[in-house]
């Protein structure tokens, strides 16, 4: 695969601790590129980054830039920054006022995946386990695919599966600043188009037109899947096929049962060489779904059912998404990225088809003071499903407060009768306090509540 550009030597990114910017900053690693970067605070992945011998600073200050950067002819230097770094960052206005090459990280993956054989991954929910579950039946069947993912492939421990010998790039397709409109796929597909991020889009039509953009940049005589959700907001206007689990659908899937905490499910296709059974290591419809769009896109290039199977029983997961930390007779603990309603009727939804006869706690964190407005009703209908509800303070992430905009307020707006905010220090405490009433616990949010993880599973493997 070749480089973005054959003088790029060195790439300093703007916000490398995020999990699409760090795949792209292995990528010029693994060219032998210097790679440095800023991010606000250190994390594991940060932490992998510099094991992996990448230059990490974590103060907003020009001092901070490593002197390779600064003193280097421009021409060999690419800044890669994302959209999430606020305005007024000192590193990034030294960079804006000086004259170098800049790109936003979606423009750079696009120019990566645009020379190559690219399958994009698009959707509210679903996109980084689809992209994962692609990526791990395309490397298990050996397709040589390089991999952009947007979480940490549990089989492999990376968010970036490396083929420089390959022609197949697989990436996620972001939608929020429209960053899936840099990307020009030969393959793609369309999980959900359920609205989110309205403090970009503005309204829920500009965001499906969002998606209905992103199908037009699939090539010409290129493939489109789309799930029956996506397809019933009735904007895509080019060829597309469906899956899911109505009849009607161009790619139908049955969902057969559970077995030993494995979901069964069997699919009937146009493309032959995948219809049969399959067993899924993780839990809930959605999931069957999800892996239902990897399974369609692996048959598209060949492979078949018995080695998808093989492939797919052995997948291990994704970090964050429904994934099992404890898991024994006393308690049952998992940890999940849901960070919007339809997001936590799925989690809640899998707990309760694995665990219909257990108390279910779950642990919340809204993330964004917008979304928690835009959507609070949602919130509360999906919140109120479970026994026990622990509420954490709104993550804030690049917003300042919204008057009025509150974990109280939504916790006012729950039916559930055993409901309460606990501060985020204070979690793990309240675990270990109540630990012997717990059965069932979800952690949910898409902000710093996985940094409370490790602390409930010391306490919860602490009997």
């Amino acid at each position: 695969m070749e480089m973005l550009n054959s003088n790029i030597k060195y790439v300093y990114f703007v916000g490398i601790g995020g999990i699409g910017m760090s795949a792209i900053a292995r990528y010029y690693h693994t060219r032998k590129c210097f790679v440095a970067g800023y991010d606000k605070t250190p994390s594991p992945l940060t932490q992998e980054l510099e094991h992996e011998e990448m230059q990490i600073s974590y103060i907003d200050e020009i001092s901070t830039i490593p002197s390779e950067i600064i003193h280097s002819s421009k021409e060999e230097i690419l800044i890669v920054y994302t959209p999430a770094i606020p305005k007024d960052s000192k590193i990034l206005n030294y960079f804006k006022d000086n004259g170098y090459t800049m790109m936003k990280r979606a423009q750079v993956l696009g120019l990566l995946t645009n020379e190559h054989f690219s399958i994009c991954i698009a959707g509210t929910h679903g996109k980084t386990t689809t992209t994962s579950l692609t990526a791990h039946l395309f490397e298990q069947c050996g397709l040589l695919p390089t991999v952009f993912a947007g979480g940490i492939l549990s089989n492999y421990n990376t968010n970036f599966l490396n083929h420089p010998e390959g022609n197949i790039t697989i990436s996620e397709a972001d939608e929020f600043d429209r960053s899936f409109l840099w990307l020009k796929p030969d393959m793609a597909v369309i999980t959900s188009v359920d609205a989110d991020h309205l403090d970009i889009y503005g309204d829920i039509d500009s965001f499906a037109d969002g998606f209905k953009d992103f199908s037009k940049n699939v090539k010409e005589n290129g493939f489109l899947l789309l799930s029956e959700a996506a397809a019933k907001t009735n904007k895509i206007d080019v060829p597309y096929e469906t899956y899911g689990f109505s009849e009607n659908c161009t790619h139908k899937i049955t969902f057969l049962g559970v077995k030993d905490h494995k979901f069964e499910f069997k699919i009937e296709s146009p493309i032959s060489n995948i219809n049969g059974i399959y067993l899924l290591p993780m839990a809930g419809l959605h999931n069957i779904s999800n892996a239902s769009a990897a399974i369609i896109l692996a048959g598209k290039k060949g492979c078949n059912h018995n080695n998808i199977a093989k492939a797919l029983v052995e997948f291990k997961g994704v970090k964050r998404r429904f994934e099992w930390i404890i898991n024994n007779d006393k308690i049952s603990y998992i940890d999940d990225y849901a960070h919007h309603p339809t997001e936590i009727k799925a989690a809640i939804s899998a707990a309760r088809i694995l665990f219909p006869n257990k108390k279910l706690t779950v642990a919340f964190q809204p993330h964004l003071f917008s979304r928690t407005r835009d959507f609070i009703d949602g919130f509360a209908q999906e919140l109120s499903k479970v026994d026990e509800l622990i509420l954490l303070d709104i993550y804030p992430a690049r917003e300042l407060p919204i008057e009025g905009v509150s974990s109280e307020l939504l916790l006012d707006k729950c039916t559930v009768k055993d409901k309460k905010i606990v501060q985020k220090e204070d979690l793990a405490n309240y675990v270990a306090e109540h630990k012997d009433s717990l059965e069932v616990l979800l952690t949910l949010g898409a902000g710093d509540i996985d940094r409370s993880v490790e602390p409930i599973k010391a306490i919860l493997s602490n009997e």
